[in-house]
């Protein structure tokens, strides 16, 4: 049996604030391994500059390189179409019936689950570990996650730095020309320079 931790996300591309994340997690809640998760198509959200699913895939596994206890799943990009939690849930318990499986999310994310497809299912097929924030204390996500099962017993908080680094920021700095080393790990930095990607969203806007 393993703890695993499945941070979801359309990684945008991915940047050290997903990894500080990743990691956090692993260490605060003891987990065994944090699988990335890119979505194929986002439920809820039109993506902006999408250079395509399996770029974005590829971009994680650079990103992650071979970073101990951190690695990428495929799942939501094979499968296709949009990606709804509670789908990718029920298919990797179905797949590792023997593992305790973690979503990470982000506090105001976290706050947002009783407006998921299911919530009352993903709180059943996966404990949730919350990112806190500054912005959303702990009571407040907890208040409104009030009623679903295993509130508050599977619900756990973990604290995490403060890094203002979103995938938009990063898009934006590239198609303005600035530099994002440091903001992305050197090999996304890289890929993201050799194939000219997010060059153009300023002129798309």
């Amino acid at each position: 049996m393993a703890r695993v931790g499945l941070l979801g996300g359309t990684f945008n591309p991915p940047h050290v604030g997903h990894l500080v994340c990743a990691e956090e997690a692993r260490t605060a809640l003891a987990l065994d391994q944090v699988l990335l998760l890119p979505v194929h198509t986002p439920p809820h959200k039109e993506l902006q500059a999408d250079p395509g699913a399996a770029v974005r895939l590829e971009l994680c596994r650079l990103a992650v390189g071979e970073a101990p206890g951190i690695d990428v799943s495929a799942h939501e990009i094979e499968r296709g179409g949009r990606s709804y939690t509670v789908d990718t849930l029920r298919a990797l318990h179905d797949a590792r019936p023997e593992d305790d499986l973690i979503f990470i999310a982000g506090a105001d994310q976290a706050a947002g689950l009783p407006g998921w497809r299911e919530p009352a299912a993903v709180l059943e097929l996966a404990e949730l570990a919350v990112a806190e924030r500054e912005a959303i204390h702990r009571d407040d996500v907890l208040d409104e996650l009030y009623g679903l099962p295993g509130v508050p017993e599977r619900v756990h908080f973990f604290s995490m730095p403060r890094i203002d680094i979103s995938s938009s920021l990063v898009r934006r700095r590239v198609a303005e020309g600035l530099p994002i080393r440091w903001l992305v790990p050197a090999a996304v930095e890289r890929a993201i320079a050799e194939r000219g990607l997010y060059r153009e969203e300023v002129a798309a806007r």
